[in-house]
């Protein structure tokens, strides 16, 4: 048995892109910024340290982000880890890593409401609950 699941707590980096496959179903893009800080035991000075990770979201979750996900407010998510290969113009080969938002196992949280976001009220909370709810196609067994 083995597991692949990423949990992170973070707020959004940029506005999520939005785009479209060409069978037209739409795929979102965005940043997430987790962040840790400490003391330093020898200079006693705070540091910190901030992570910066690609998410890609598709199916129904992507709806809640077109409507409700912007830059800066805090999200928890749920998802799985996915690198791909690809190679740049110098012809080099690079590895990419995104953290992957679809189906089972998938979960998107708002935690916040800052910024342009508005206040969640319980009907938001139902459709963003809906939209998050397996479809029996996308149940992967």
């Amino acid at each position: 048995m083995s597991l692949n699941k990423v949990t992170l707590i973070g707020h959004v980096g940029q506005d999520p892109e939005i785009r479209a496959t060409q069978d037209g179903r739409e795929i979102a893009n965005f940043s997430l910024a987790t962040s840790e800080s400490w003391k330093d035991k020898q200079t006693g000075e705070r540091q910190s340290k901030t992570e910066w990770h690609n998410i890609t979201a598709f199916g129904a979750v992507v709806g809640v982000i077109k409507n409700y996900v912007k830059k800066g407010p805090k999200l928890y998510i749920e998802g799985q880890l996915q690198t791909s290969k690809y190679t740049d113009k110098q012809g080099i080969e690079k590895y990419a890593t995104k953290i992957i938002l679809q189906g089972f196992g998938s979960k998107l949280i708002m935690l916040d409401s800052k910024g342009d976001s508005e206040k969640l009220t319980p009907e938001k909370i139902n459709e963003m609950d809906k939209a998050n709810s397996l479809k029996d196609d996308e149940i992967p067994f």
